[in-house]
């Protein structure tokens, strides 16, 4: 893995990089046509602005040198007024040019965003946002969304570099053939050197991604409200920040030896190419010494040898930045050519209404080839209008088969299907519309309350009757009311600006963890009219009485549903339907609760233990769901 995170992705071949520059190319073209236009027309003026200065330059000195003091005073009138002119030009076009590429790097910045993550909100399943290789990619792509803009414009400017070069050469051409070609051939080993580098800080930033990500994490520790305890309690804040200095040196020391690198391979070739300045300027003034060189002449070759020199250093440095700008938007083109995460079905049928009910059938699933089975041959139905739980120890694979029930990963043998529709060939978003779930690991988002709950279905968004009517029914409204703004409390201290004139230092506001999850139920039961309850330990963080009001909602909510229900706390899970318990991924026993007491197996155990510390007359008949 390590290998193929290496050598494999990290460096695109040259059909990558020219799919990427047409691509960049297109993302900026496509989004401001005209700054582009501007971009050209500056380079054109500021291409041809040097060269004009220099010949001007060597006319005025040749004017002043001829002796002719009443023709030579003419004749410098059109010669100062062009170098005015060119003057203005050379001041005027790095401020315009700047302001348009600033520009269109904003512009095009907000368009490969918004392309980037309209590709990554595409993955379907969760494969994908559990592979940090590839959230490394997602981030680098993140980095890289002015890429486009920065390449165009480096094109740009090297555009404006070749064409001033174009013009000293044939300056210099006249004056010295030969240093022509020792100028040109200086200038070989800069660019190969440029490129090596350029690729190697591309490769220097892909292979520091795991240690930038460690010490994110730790930083996080260390900030994080709900971490704050037991780093407090248990005294582990200096751990965690040697651990997060550790991996920050760990990433300066791969830029360290890349500048230093760069400052060898650099420096040289600055040497290398004064080397050739002075030995061509040692030339040039032995031959004005000969007479055979006027003093215009002496200028223009100081000018153009210099100018040959600086526009090939800009043509080289623009050629690199490009090439490292191509390396780095090649993790946006990775994740746009990553391409499914869940197979697309041949022929996508919409969800059926369930009337009938969900089966599983000979379920196996695994998350790689490599690792063990998660799911081993789960043969199971869910009949419409009835309520299923699954128990077992944790690892049994409970929530896996909610994963493959909802489409977050494909069944690695065996089916899953809808009223007798292979789910695989029905739309996943079509699918998950039907459904209604509280997860065990749910969002705390750092929104507003009113929000929070609205996400579960964003047609309830502008419509505060049914989102108090779900924070009613989740038993979180009066919490909720008694906030500072109500429901349109911020959730969060996150976004609060402490500068601002209008600052509310109540303004956010930070649940319970009780709360969090009655908000999560809410978020749940806000979706009306669906076919499928899923309740992934939907009252691990609730006291007993608490809970036994949820499952008293959550038994109206789904009068006329179908219930799918995990859970740890059996009490909660005897009035089911039927009650399957998984074992390594197995389902090892099936029944109600009482033809499973009777059968005094695996599940009549778990149960017995967790009722040791309470006595079963006080257990609440009807806390679970039916």
């Amino acid at each position: 893995m390590r290998r193929e995170r290496e050598a494999g992705s990290s460096r695109p071949g040259r059909r990558e990089l020219v799919n990427g520059a047409v691509t960049a190319a297109g993302i900026v073209f496509r989004t401001s046509p005209g700054q582009v236009a501007g971009l050209v027309v500056l380079m054109l003026l500021g291409a041809a602005a040097p060269v004009g200065v220099a010949w001007l330059t060597r006319a005025a000195l040749d004017t002043l040198a001829s002796g002719n003091a009443a023709g030579g005073a003419s004749a410098l009138v059109p010669i100062v007024v062009g170098l005015a002119a060119l003057g203005m030009v050379v001041a005027f076009v790095p401020q315009a040019e700047e302001y348009l590429r600033t520009e269109l790097a904003r512009r095009s910045g907000l368009r490969a965003t918004d392309r980037l993550y309209r590709a990554v909100s595409a993955f379907t399943g969760l494969r994908r946002f559990e592979d940090p290789h590839f959230i490394d990619r997602v981030r680098l792509a993140g980095q890289s969304t002015r890429a486009p803009a920065q390449v165009v414009g480096r094109a740009v400017t090297g555009g404006r570099a070749a064409l001033t070069l174009v013009g000293f050469m044939v300056s210099l051409a006249v004056l010295s053939p030969p240093m022509v070609a020792v100028v040109l051939a200086a200038a070989v080993p800069t660019l190969i050197a440029e490129l090596v580098l350029s690729r190697g800080r591309a490769s220097m930033l892909w292979r520091i991604g795991p240690a930038e990500r460690r010490e994110f994490f730790y930083g996080h520790l260390l900030t994080d409200p709900q971490a704050a305890k037991e780093t407090r309690l248990y005294g582990t804040g200096a751990f965690l920040r040697g651990r997060m200095l550790a991996e920050r040196r760990t990433a300066d020391a791969a830029h360290r030896r890349t500048d230093r690198r760069e400052l060898v391979t650099q420096g040289g070739l600055a040497l290398l190419g004064a080397f050739v300045a002075g030995g061509g300027l040692v030339t040039v003034v032995a031959g004005a010494k000969g007479g055979t060189l006027t003093p215009g002449d002496l200028s223009l070759f100081i000018v153009a040898v210099a100018g040959v020199q600086t526009s090939l250093t800009s043509l080289i440095t623009d050629i690199a930045y490009a090439h490292q700008q191509l390396l780095a938007f090649d993790h946006h083109c990775a994740v746009m050519r990553a391409g499914p995460d869940v197979p697309p079905a041949e022929v996508s049928r919409p969800a059926p209404p369930l009337r009938t009910g969900i089966e599983f059938r000979d379920v196996w699933f695994r998350y790689r080839d490599d690792h063990p089975w998660v799911v081993r041959g789960v043969t199971l139905t869910i009949p419409h209008g009835t309520s299923t739980a699954l128990v077992g120890r944790n690892g049994a694979g409970k929530s896996t088969l909610v994963k493959l029930l909802c489409r977050f990963y494909e069944p690695t043998r065996g089916a899953i299907y809808w009223d007798g529709v292979d789910i695989r060939t029905i739309d996943p978003e079509r699918l998950r519309e039907r459904v209604a779930a509280v997860f065990q690991d749910f969002v705390q988002y750092d929104l507003t309350a009113a929000e929070n709950i609205a996400l579960g279905d964003l047609t309830a968004l502008d419509d505060p009757f049914r989102i108090e009517d779900a924070a009613v029914r989740a038993g979180i409204h009066p919490s909720l009311a008694r906030l500072p703004r109500g429901y349109d409390t911020l959730l969060s201290t996150l976004f609060l600006d402490e500068t601002a004139e209008d600052a509310d230092p109540e303004m956010g506001v930070v649940l319970s963890g009780g709360q969090w999850q009655r908000l999560a139920l809410a978020r749940a039961l806000i979706r009306t009219g669906r076919d499928l309850v899923i309740l992934d330990e939907p009252c691990a963080g609730l006291d007993a009485e608490a809970e036994y009001e949820v499952h008293a909602q959550l038994r109206r909510r789904r009068a006329d549903g179908t219930g799918l229900l995990i859970s740890h706390r059996l009490g909660t899970v005897r009035d089911a339907d039927e009650i399957a318990v998984l074992d390594d991924g197995e389902v090892v026993e099936r029944g109600r609760h009482d033809d499973l007491m009777a059968l005094d197996g695996t599940y009549a155990r778990l149960f017995r233990l967790q009722a040791e510390n309470y006595h079963l007359d006080d257990v609440q008949p009807g806390a679970g769901i039916s």
